[in-house]
């Protein structure tokens, strides 16, 4: 039975460009998602809007009573419209591209119904009144959608490139042990925002049960394993002339440097706003970085290019 969907692909047709802008679009809104949830926390605005998925219990937006709370957590509610937009944006994209539509749809779709899942975790996070747990669950599905945000960026650039060189079995476990020690790394760092200041309100919010400064130091260390893997995959990779896995690795052993500096600076400063915004988009853009690593590594060994200078994304 015809679709509209299927209608559309047999009139009208996309170009690759304009797949990877759109996915490129999706990745840069899932970004802006955790932005906009530190701001709403750093703020103090987690329960600037009382209830979900109204603002109040009669009205949808923020009432002048409300002040610049309201505002800033309805402002935060509106960027999962524009990430709705995006999204379907990249989903029509993708399923009228002839050539390689077919997976980008199904990630696109996939991006979707994380929108969903975050959208619901939020509305559970203002009932439970911003229980550490639930907030730390808010932030974990923003992670989820940029990880599918970033595959589906990864993938679509990598459509109708040249072959590359294929990847060794070291560099393949690297950069799995990347991605596993990064996942943790993001996981431990909303145990460390959960027991500091900042977990989702200024005011008296609860708190995990953990030491601040014994989880803190946990963190750094997996941002240290982090680090020390990801120069040993650099360090391979020059050996090895794999550029195009080696200038993600470079590209992330700078993310995880400058991640590093920002969190130890906000540490010994007393956690000031801007810097812990800056950390939170500093985590997203260390894990995008992982991901892409670790979809770089996995390129089969059998893969050879003519000309190991060819240039890859």
């Amino acid at each position: 039975m015809p679709t509209p969907f299927s209608w559309l692909a047999s009139k009208f047709s996309t170009s690759l460009k304009t797949v990877q802008i759109a996915s490129l679009i999706s990745l840069l809104l899932a970004i802006l998602v955790v932005v906009g949830g530190s701001v709403v926390r750093v703020t103090g605005s987690g329960l600037g809007c009382t209830e979900w998925p109204y603002c109040t219990p009669e009205t949808l937006a923020p009432t002048a009573q409300m002040g610049i709370h309201g505002i800033i957590e309805f402002s935060n509610r509106l960027v999962t419209v524009l990430l709705c937009l995006g999204v379907g944006w990249l989903i029509v994209a993708a399923r009228l591209y002839k050539k390689h539509g077919q997976e980008l749809t199904r990630l696109g779709w996939l991006q979707f119904w994380i929108v969903v899942l975050n959208a619901v975790v939020g509305g559970i996070t203002v009932w439970v009144k911003l229980n550490p747990f639930v907030v730390a669950a808010h932030f974990i599905a923003a992670s989820l959608l940029l990880t599918a945000a970033t595959i589906t960026w990864h993938k679509a650039l990598q459509i109708d490139q040249p072959p590359v060189i294929g990847t060794t079995q070291k560099q393949k476990s690297l950069g799995t042990a990347i991605l596993f020690v990064t996942a943790l790394l993001l996981v431990i760092g909303t145990a460390a925002t959960g027991t500091g200041p900042h977990a989702g309100d200024s005011a008296e919010v609860p708190r995990m049960p953990f030491d601040w400064a014994t989880v803190t130091v946990i963190h750094g260390s997996l941002a240290a394993a982090s680090l020390g893997l990801t120069i040993w995959l650099l360090l391979d990779c020059r050996r090895t002339e794999h550029r195009a896995l080696g200038l993600k690795a470079l590209l992330l052993v700078a993310a995880i440097l400058a991640q590093g500096a920002v969190g130890l600076y906000q540490s010994l400063d007393g956690l000031p706003e801007v810097v812990v915004i800056l950390h939170l988009l500093g985590a997203a853009i260390v894990w995008i970085g992982a991901i892409r690593v670790f979809l770089t590594s996995r390129i089969p060994a059998a893969v050879r290019a003519a000309d190991p200078a060819v240039p890859t994304n």
